[in-house]
Parts: structure tokens; sequence; C-alpha cells
């Protein structure tokens, strides 16, 4: 990768952090930033998966209620077989079992909510923060009192 080259591509609201997940998440965290909407792990082993997730003890100004994420290696080729005794999918089970009120989870149903089915659908995740002031604020397009969007 040619890190000067994306970093001239970045606008002024967006940073390029490279380095070990297991440094570069708890710095990132102490750092003031706005609500992580969107999250996407792509770093194919459990155990830098595992160090990515603690990105998600953030406190919960720094989370949206409802964090979207994509985990690509979830789903493989032909020649893959995930499954959740290892890689990604065993973190995420950790992660899970290890938060009581945090919890990332399949969005259900998504590859039938969609007009074109693709595969990619299956490494769509939502982190549920059940603990946080927003978690019950409804949230739906077409209602006028959403949750408020802060920037």
């Amino acid at each position: 990768m040619d890190a000067r080259r994306l970093r001239s591509k970045l606008d002024k609201n967006s940073e390029l952090v490279l380095g070990d997940v297991r440094r570069t998440v708890p710095a990132f965290l102490k750092r003031k930033f706005a609500p992580i909407g969107f999250v996407s792990i792509d770093l194919d082993f459990y155990t830098s998966t595992k160090h990515a997730l603690n990105i998600f003890s953030a406190k919960h100004n720094q989370l949206l209620p409802r964090t979207f994420c994509y985990f690509d290696d979830v789903v493989g080729g032909e020649d893959d077989y995930h499954c959740e005794y290892v890689g990604e999918l065993l973190a995420i089970s950790e992660f899970n079992q290890k938060n009581k009120y945090r919890k990332l989870s399949k969005i259900n149903g998504l590859i039938h909510k969609r007009r074109i089915k693709n595969f990619w659908t299956e490494g769509l995740y939502v982190l549920h923060l059940f603990q946080h002031p927003e978690y019950n604020t409804y949230v739906k397009s077409d209602i006028p009192n959403q949750l408020p969007l802060k920037t």
C-alpha cells in the first residue's frame, strides 16, 4: 500500500491510522472523535479481530446506540470454512460472552430485504449497546423524532 498516496486522497476529517490494533485501538479511544456509527473489520485472524473489537469498549458518547459492523471473513470462497470456533466468528462469540450489555449480532434476514442478493450481507452485524442512553429512541426513516446526530 502506498500510504502517502492514500493519505493524500483523504478529506480533512479523515485519518489513516496504521499499526498493530493492540496498540492503535486503545490510543484511538483516548482521542476526541465523533460517535462511531460503522466499523469494518478486515483482519482475517482471530487474535487481530479480538484486539480490534476493543474499539467497542468506548464510552456511550463515542458510539451510536446501534453501531453497524462489517466482518469480511465470516463468509469466504469455496475453499474457506469459517465457523464459530475460529477466526472472526470466534472473536465475536467471545466478545458476546464477555459483555453483558453490548452484543454483536447478525442482521437476521438481511439478504431477503435486499433487491440484489449477495453474500456480503452475511458479514453485516450490529453492535447493540443496550445501556446506551439513546438505545430506546425509536429510529425509522419516516418518523420525525429520530435520534438526532450531533455534529
